[in-house]
């Protein structure tokens, strides 16, 4: 079995932590870079980790936008919706995909928010198999960059994406004090 430094969840955390660290994009300010060291997780639960069916539906949602860590915007579309069990429920989610390149989307706000994890919401990134299903790994889930000062506008979860279930995956909340 591979350590969290070794498996691919450990490299994408160590990638995440260099960039915020390193990078000039990076949504820390100098200030923060200075005394940062590397971001708050959880520790990995394959049990949040799920194979799903988009349902493709007629969805009454606009369009979103989303910031980047440059000047340039991303548009995502509705795509469907997925059901996911998730501590003994069923939590239903609407996936967006992005306009024009089809990455996959999900901003959710669920039970650990404001507390635990950013008060706003996190973002995941569902990975589309060969046999057309989704994978949501909410091991994965991260901040939206407003999460880490208040120079970037971020894309809310819709209301359709908000629940009271507690999914303790991904990224916790950002001490912006540190």
């Amino acid at each position: 079995m591979a350590t969290q430094a070794t498996s691919r969840l450990g490299r994408f955390r160590a990638n995440r932590d260099s960039y915020f660290r390193e990078h000039q994009n990076s949504p820390l300010i100098p200030e923060q870079k200075a005394s940062f060291s590397a971001l708050d997780y959880y520790p990995e639960d394959p049990a949040l980790r799920f194979e799903v069916t988009l349902e493709e539906a007629t969805l009454d949602l606009a369009p979103i936008e989303v910031g980047t860590g440059t000047d340039e915007a991303k548009t995502y579309i509705p795509a469907g919706w997925v059901e996911i069990p998730i501590a003994g429920e069923t939590v239903r989610f609407v996936v967006f995909r992005e306009q024009g390149r089809g990455r996959y989307f999900l901003p959710f706000r669920d039970g650990t928010a404001g507390h635990e994890t950013y008060g706003a919401g996190r973002y995941v990134d569902p990975q589309e198999t060969p046999r057309g299903t989704l994978i949501i790994d909410f091991n994965y889930a991260y901040n939206p960059y407003c999460a880490y000062g208040d120079h970037f506008v971020c894309v809310i979860p819709p209301f359709q994406n908000r629940t009271t279930v507690e999914i303790r995956a991904g990224e916790r909340a950002f001490d912006r004090s540190a």
